[in-house]
């Protein structure tokens, strides 16, 4: 189904270098026992990372498992520039992914078949997949990729690739909210293969959370676009595109969104599976 918002979508994609040496230090990055911000002024050469057998590429790591803290993915925002990527991207055979593209074109190839994915484009790509990527075009490549260790279940199939754009999906408003709160699901909730949902936000100017939300589901939150004020266990954080949050189960989470235009993020939450058990009596 087509979008019906008209709204231009616009995403935030960090481009690097470095700040001069006149510049004051102070900055809003922020670690907790229960969230963490990493602020789009941290994204910067010095911090980024490489990987095997990916070819002109970077990456900032957003998020990645941390025992006490949040667990279950990580979260990297690659930049491929022209003429780069890799024909074996992923390396562990039981992490599935999703990519988000947030800036140029991407080419993907997924089960052996082709895909151009641009702006907005979003591929789920399941544990054990053949896939590759390149950039073909003559600008850089940015996107977001997530990845979890899949926890299969017998008796319940795994969930199968799929490309898509979010500008083809209908965004579902929240109840009670008249279109202020909206939420494009690129899985049904409902799909008990999923154990993951990578999801985007919106809220329009004014609009809120108006619970402080307090749950399992750890959460990693990109803003693409926008500004607002985001609670954070106990703290209010002034948040705009290019920050990212990185919450941990259970953390108390709401916000209000501050204008001009729509506050839209990028969501992981981890979904539909028992809690792991441990410790005494468990083998």
């Amino acid at each position: 189904m087509a979008n019906s918002n008209s709204t231009p979508k616009t995403y935030y994609a960090p481009k690097g270098g470095h700040p001069p040496q006149t510049q004051l230090l102070s900055d809003r990055a922020v670690f907790t026992e229960a969230y963490a911000v990493i602020p789009k002024g941290v994204m910067r050469d010095i911090v980024t990372s490489n990987l095997p057998f990916w070819e002109n590429t970077r990456l900032w790591v957003l998020a990645r498992p941390l025992s006490g803290f949040a667990e279950t993915f990580s979260q990297y925002i690659m930049e491929v520039l022209p003429g780069g990527g890799s024909d074996c991207p992923e390396l562990d055979p039981v992490a599935e992914g999703v990519l988000f593209v947030v800036e140029g074109e991407l080419s993907l190839t997924l089960q052996g078949e082709q895909h151009f994915m641009r702006e907005g484009g979003y591929a789920f790509i399941p544990a054990g997949s053949t896939w590759k990527v390149r950039n073909n075009t003559a600008a850089p490549v940015r996107f977001h990729w997530v990845r979890k260790a899949y926890e299969h279940i017998d008796g319940i199939d795994s969930p199968a690739a799929f490309v898509t754009n979010e500008n083809d999906i209908e965004p579902t408003e929240m109840p009670d909210t008249e279109g202020c709160w909206t939420t494009t699901r690129f899985v049904d909730p409902k799909d008990i293969r999923h154990d993951m949902h990578v999801n985007i936000v919106t809220f329009q100017p004014g609009g809120v959370i108006p619970f402080a939300e307090t749950h399992v589901m750890e959460h990693g939150l990109y803003v693409l676009q926008g500004k607002a004020v985001y609670l954070l266990n106990k703290d209010w954080v002034e948040v705009e595109a290019g920050d990212f949050m990185w919450l941990r189960a259970f953390c108390p989470q709401a916000c209000y969104a501050g204008g001009p235009g729509p506050f839209r993020y990028l969501l992981y939450k981890d979904v539909n599976r028992h809690m792991k058990l441990g410790g005494f009596g468990h083998r």
